[in-house]
């Protein structure tokens, strides 16, 4: 407990709360559930170790479990042995924190604490930018080698990114938490049929020659992966009915758990249940809380009703290319001004935009973007859409074509890829994974009778996506691109996303710095989760 502190009564009132272990060194389980997210799973352990010495920021839209991530920390810490005095949790946007000087009170909790070297205080910081000038002093605990280790939240990159060229370079370390990807979900609800897709995904893990024992996990690509799955047809890895779920409820952790008896009998009463209350919660936390609190707090925006007004206009051109000329007549607003709105709702986790690949920086800067949405039920939730998109084929398959490039892109921003959409006149393909040694190209279809034009056009333009090229379809067979005449492979929609779900728990760990992990057997019921 922090003592000595001459704030008021209210003020230290407000810490002892946000800190219950420190009565009886427990977490509460409505704080810290027992599922834990992969980062929940291994962050407490770069804290111990701390080798290279840095902070970590946990960044991410809101209700993707940050906060969660942290209480799950804590409680590992205890778990292993750190005493309760010498964690101290500042939740830093409550109103009695903010504007409070984040370095007086971590010095009365080094004295508290009676903190050293050898057995620092472990600072939990959520949502870091709301204390005042928190980049100093992160800056000043780094170089002045305070006895502290730091793990914090934001949900808004904005303010990070302004600061990391001066204070953030070699003092603190980014990690992306976005919403679960498909596996991920599939494994909160307990319905992922690992017997049946351990071969077909972990091929390459498990039993790849070229991929000995012990190598680190930087070495096992997407692209040898996907080049290790078995040939034909392979077993389905998620029930029917799980894709809808998905796309309409979203991967938001908390929202995920309440579905408990989730309608596997297409019920289509309880599936509207699920759908309308998510929809009320992520229009009220995801998008109101960003768009009227974060991103004024972190830009000094003062017209938030234009940023709603253009996110609902984003979320009806999702996946299409956008027209910047037109939105900004339509809304009554400057380019520039359209331009650096749209930049605060990508740096608040709401959509994220690709770049047309060109081969070369200059050509993909200067031509139009693609849109998408972190999470496509944000999406559904901005443009009030209830059950509509369920019976609408079209819209169904934009939906798809998101959830699809919304995991890609969680693995891009773990991996530190860039991913982009390639068109040229008429021809198209949906997603380019842009690893620099193995570059991934991939239509997503509905059916495996798609046509594959675009790839093939791709191909002949850029020649280093042959045999790198995929379509990507649902009941489609394993085809592997040398074993088509065109260079052009198919991949079932399951499999991929499974295998694009396992790739990211690999590049979470390599970006915490842990280069090894025991591969997973080829038993029924083997977890592929980290």
């Amino acid at each position: 407990m922090i003592t000595g502190m001459p704030e008021p009564a209210d003020y230290l009132r407000v810490v002892a709360e946000q800190n219950p272990w420190q009565n009886n060194a427990t977490v509460p389980p409505a704080l810290a559930p027992p599922h834990e997210r992969y980062l929940a799973k291994q962050l407490w352990q770069r804290l111990r170790h701390n080798e290279p010495r840095r902070y970590q920021v946990i960044l991410g839209p809101r209700r993707a479990g940050k906060t969660t991530v942290l209480y799950q920390t804590v409680r590992r810490l205890l778990k292993n042995g750190i005493e309760p005095g010498r964690i101290l949790w500042l939740r830093m946007d409550h109103p009695r924190l903010i504007g409070e000087s984040l370095g007086d009170l971590v010095k009365l909790s080094l004295r508290g604490a009676a903190a050293t070297p050898e057995r620092p205080l472990y600072l939990m910081l959520d949502e870091i930018v709301y204390a005042a000038d928190w980049d100093l002093w992160l800056k000043t605990f780094h170089d002045e080698h305070w006895p502290v280790r730091v793990a914090a939240t934001s949900s808004s990159a904005m303010a990070l990114r302004k600061q990391r060229r001066e204070s953030g370079v070699g003092r603190w370390e980014e990690h992306h938490l976005l919403p679960c990807d498909l596996t991920e979900f599939a494994e909160l609800l307990g319905t992922l049929q690992t017997e049946i897709t351990m071969q077909a995904v972990t091929e390459a893990w498990a039993g790849d020659t070229a991929s000995p024992a012990g190598e680190s996990p930087s070495g096992l690509t997407l692209r040898k992966m996907l080049a290790a799955l078995p040939t034909g047809h392979a077993p389905q890895a998620f029930p029917e009915q799980l894709w809808s779920l998905r796309t309409m409820v979203g991967g938001f952790p908390e929202l995920v758990t309440t579905l408990h008896d989730w309608p596997t009998d297409g019920g289509v009463g309880q599936l509207e249940r699920y759908v309308l209350e998510s929809q009320r919660v992520l229009r009220s936390d995801a998008v109101e809380r960003a768009v009227y609190k974060d991103i004024p707090q972190t830009a000094g925006v003062d017209n938030p009703l234009m940023l709603e007004r253009l996110l609902y206009v984003l979320a009806d051109q999702v996946t299409g290319i956008l027209a910047p000329t037109r939105i900004s007549k339509d809304l009554g607003v400057a380019q520039p001004t359209l331009d650096r709105y749209l930049s605060y709702l990508e740096q608040a986790y709401l959509v994220f935009t690709l770049t047309n690949y060109s081969g070369t920086e200059a050509g993909m800067q200067r031509r139009g973007r693609k849109l998408y949405f972190v999470d496509s039920a944000v999406r559904n939730a901005a443009l009030h859409r209830g059950l509509a998109p369920l019976s609408d084929s079209v819209e169904q398959g934009i939906l798809l074509e998101n959830l699809v490039a919304a995991t890609l892109h969680t693995l891009a921003a773990h991996a530190g890829v860039r991913l982009h959409y390639w068109r040229d006149a008429d021809r198209e393909v949906d997603l380019i994974y842009d690893d620099p040694q193995q570059p991934l190209a991939f239509e997503v279809a509905s059916s495996p009778d798609h046509s594959r034009r675009g790839l093939e056009a791709l191909i002949k333009r850029h020649p280093r996506f042959s045999g790198n090229s995929y379509l990507v379809a649902p009941r489609a067979a394993v085809i592997q691109p040398d074993d088509d005449s065109r260079g052009v492979g198919t991949l079932p929609l399951d499999t991929f996303l499974l295998a694009v779900g396992t790739q990211i728990r690999w590049a979470a760990l390599v970006r915490l710095g842990f280069c090894r992990l025991e591969r997973p057997t080829r038993r029924a019921g083997a977890r592929l989760c980290i």
